[in-house]
């Protein structure tokens, strides 16, 4: 099957896409351009057949990267299964992987306490692709009153220098804007955030339609 899977992907490879999908992915050397919708399909399928082999393998092509981490989404039920999420999350090298990796972890939902514990060491870390995948995780599950004073002192405590992290970093501060926007801008002007991430926070903010064009204007004077 796992021979199949790959022998499937090569075949179903679109050669204008891959050089859409490297031309996002500068540092990533192994992409196919094999479409999302094919890859959830496919992942689909493997999730009700042999899907620990599939994990197993070792991956070729960016494709396969991600494709395990659709199948742990599907398959991952309860923290029991964290372990799954801890062996796939030292694979992940690009954006993409990480950002479909994490918004397919739907069982989250059920086990907040759990993940969030979980998620700690990844939020403290030293690796770029462990930040990211931290921080993502916290804007897709974790905006809400309960976590938020959490948030913000986690936020605070962010000091990498990577710019993926970073970027994760303000895209998280820019959803708690627009979800809680009156404790957020109460943080952004307090806020120990390095310039570069602060700013990137307030430059997603503005760039989001869901904010009045006078707030815009307000925001843009908090930049440094």
């Amino acid at each position: 099957m796992v021979k199949d899977i790959r022998i499937q992907l090569e075949y179903l490879a679109e050669s204008d896409y891959q050089k859409f999908s490297a031309s996002l992915l500068p540092n990533v050397k192994n992409v196919l351009g094999v479409r999302l919708p094919i890859l959830r399909k496919l992942a689909k399928n493997i999730s009700i057949s042999d899907w620990q082999s599939f994990l197993n393998i070792t991956p070729k092509y960016m494709e396969e990267v991600m494709l395990q981490g659709m199948v742990i989404g599907l398959v991952a039920k309860s923290s029991q299964d964290l372990q799954l999420i801890k062996d796939f999350v030292v694979k992940i090298d690009n954006w993409s992987v990480c950002d479909s990796f994490c918004c397919g972890l739907k069982f989250v939902k059920f086990y907040k306490q759990d993940v969030f514990d979980f998620l700690q060491p990844y939020l403290k870390s030293k690796k770029e692709y462990e930040l990211r995948f931290g921080f993502v995780m916290l804007l897709n599950y974790y905006v809400e009153e309960y976590y938020l004073d959490k948030i913000v002192a986690i936020v605070d405590e962010f000091s990498s220098k990577d710019y993926y992290a970073q970027m994760a970093v303000a895209w998280l501060v820019s959803v708690c804007y627009i979800k809680y926007p009156e404790l957020s801008e109460e943080y952004l002007k307090k806020s120990k955030l390095d310039d570069f991430t602060y700013n990137k926070s307030i430059q997603k903010i503005i760039e989001s339609n869901r904010i009045e064009k006078s707030e815009k204007q307000r925001l843009k004077k908090y930049k440094r």
